[in-house]
């Protein structure tokens, strides 16, 4: 900031809106922490609403929450949409409420309901606006902040939005960061899994995933004849049960509900098999992990899209949640898992795609808004 700024006298405040799912959450921990590391003075205050994960990541992580109303936006004509200008005028009262008591020199904006009240808000107040949109289909809050802002960026490449900038995803240092051959045995021992078997990881995300839960589950028999050691994360509350009610129990199979250090995972996973949310496929190429996305079948096809460069470029593959059987897993899976040569060569497409330094340059782009 120049020293002739009306604000010179007091720390840069930057104010740092998103939430509702870790996918933002987590960019938005991270350019906070890029930015305290770059200016170490700067006050970071960070908006969300009171239902989402953010009330508890957020504060977890060090940094301030302020809340403001969930406004959603009704997709057909209804009631709900009769009361949205109401409450979308008093959702931006707040958000001008919180830019003015935070004294903000900047709104970063990364998506989700909170955001199109914060931008308004900031449009009102004069606050520089910076963007960053995690998916390949842009969300429709930035899709409007974007027309107020000359400082968007975008995590793929391809993403179609206002004057986007491509600085890939931020993430947490602890990924960005991860040497895999380096962390792997560490983090095979701390997964419960063999040094000497090779390793399918499953996830389906935070909130699992029940049709893939159901596939893995039924394959399982091929997968122990095939060698093949597999760690099932199965989503907090989706346990895999047997006939009997138990925890599903076989050869060389461990499940979990949870955890917690994805960079474990990363480390210890010979290919890894998940949704593809943008956070997963964003990490995936950073840390060049091999791939099998299986993109959530429902909403706008955005999760499609998010791996689409990445199984184009040979990093990772793709089957439809449709097409995910006990019978694709025996016939593609199992054969990819016993060929190293390909796994390797995956990984190397895979981590030529990464971009690692997001955070980085995120942090640059809010310190230039400032400047401007």
């Amino acid at each position: 900031m120049t020293s002739d700024s009306p604000h010179a006298s007091k720390p840069l405040s930057v104010v740092l809106a998103g939430g509702g799912t870790a996918g933002h959450v987590s960019p938005l921990l991270a350019i906070a922490d890029a930015i305290k590391e770059k200016r170490p003075e700067a006050a970071i205050l960070a908006v969300g609403t009171p239902s989402g994960l953010e009330t508890r990541l957020v504060p977890a992580a060090g940094y301030e929450l302020a809340t403001i109303d969930r406004v959603p936006l009704p997709r057909k004509p209804s009631l709900d949409l009769l009361k949205l200008p109401g409450r979308l005028r008093g959702a931006v009262k707040q958000a001008e409420r919180i830019l003015d008591e935070a004294r903000a020199d900047v709104l970063v904006g990364v998506g989700g309901y909170v955001c199109t009240p914060m931008y308004l808000a900031a449009r009102r107040r004069g606050t520089p606006i910076v963007i960053h949109e995690a998916n390949m289909k842009a969300g429709l809050a930035n899709r409007v902040g974007a027309r107020f802002s000359r400082h968007v960026a975008v995590a793929f490449a391809g993403t179609r939005l206002r004057g986007a900038r491509h600085v890939g995803m931020p993430m947490r240092r602890a990924i960005s960061g991860l040497d895999r051959s380096m962390a792997a045995p560490a983090a095979k021992a701390s997964l419960g899994l063999n040094p000497d078997r090779p390793a399918l990881i499953v996830t389906g995300g935070s909130s699992g995933a029940l049709s893939i839960n159901r596939s893995v589950a039924a394959a399982l028999p091929a997968l122990a004849a095939a060698g093949i050691q597999t760690l099932h994360i199965t989503g907090t509350g989706k346990a895999v049960l047997d006939n009997d009610g138990g925890l599903l129990a076989a050869d060389g199979y461990r499940q979990v509900e949870y955890v917690d250090r994805m960079e474990d995972v990363y480390a210890a996973a010979d290919i890894l098999l998940a949704r593809a949310g943008a956070a997963t496929v964003s990490e995936v190429a950073a840390v060049g992990v091999p791939a099998v996305f299986v993109p959530l079948p429902i909403g706008n096809g955005e999760q499609a899209l998010n791996a689409a460069a990445l199984v184009e470029a040979g990093g990772a593959l793709m089957v439809l949640d449709k097409e995910f059987t006990p019978e694709w897993l025996k016939e593609e899976l199992i054969p990819l898992v016993s060929d190293r040569g390909r796994l390797v060569e995956m990984a190397r497409r895979s981590e030529a795609l990464g971009i690692r330094n997001a955070d980085q340059r995120m942090a640059d782009l809010v310190l230039e808004a400032v400047a401007a």
